[in-house]
């Protein structure tokens, strides 16, 4: 009755895809930081599964953050650090350095700005040839890859104008300004892409 874990239904199955993916691109040791791990599914399922690593997940929301903390107390994962108040956008980030950055469905549900502190911090934190992985919708070459991401788009738009689906060639050119590499794009289910940047 008193569960404060939240669930949100596209995790259960996007999480085997991701983790997929991770397996060759994340090291086999140390600090993986997911930036905006709202309600925490995806953080404990990861480390659950790459066991060699200590995950470090971190919102800047309190309700999310609650969450994340009622996963990790439930599953009893001992490599899952206690969540941090991490706002992308506000420096110096709470963590000085971690070995790879995670940030699932962030770019389109926050202003752009977030997206370019993202590559700001990550420029900071990962040392070279360390990666940042990003999952989630993307237009390429100023088109939807699919008409079901133009309706997601849409309402995602309607909900606050600075959201939205972002252009992958912008958020690439963001990457290079701040020091990274070009993209490694893996297709994913559902119409969405892994990208991956390295330092």
């Amino acid at each position: 009755m008193n569960d404060k874990r939240l669930f949100a239904p596209s995790t259960a199955r996007n999480r085997g895809p991701i983790l997929d993916v991770l397996r060759n691109v994340l090291p086999a040791k140390g600090v993986a930081l997911e930036i905006a791990s709202g309600a925490g599914e995806h953080v404990t399922f990861f480390a659950q599964h790459l066991p060699g690593l200590t995950f470090c997940p971190s919102d800047p929301n309190a309700e999310a953050r609650e969450s994340i903390s009622a996963w990790i107390a439930s599953t009893r994962l001992a490599n899952v650090n206690a969540p941090l108040a991490l706002n992308v956008e506000e420096f110096p980030w709470p963590i000085n350095a971690a070995d790879a950055i995670i940030c699932i469905n962030m770019t389109h549900i926050s202003h752009w700005s977030a997206t370019e502190a993202l590559f700001e911090g990550g420029s900071r934190a990962l040392r070279k040839g360390a990666p940042l992985y990003l999952y989630g919708p993307y237009r390429r070459g100023g088109a939807h890859t699919a008409p079901s991401n133009a309706e997601f788009d849409g309402s995602l738009r309607a909900r606050n104008a600075a959201w939205g689906i972002r252009d992958l060639e912008d958020v690439a050119a963001c990457a290079r300004a701040k020091g990274f590499g070009e993209p490694q794009i893996v297709d994913m289910p559902a119409h969405n892409l892994s990208v991956i940047f390295r330092r």
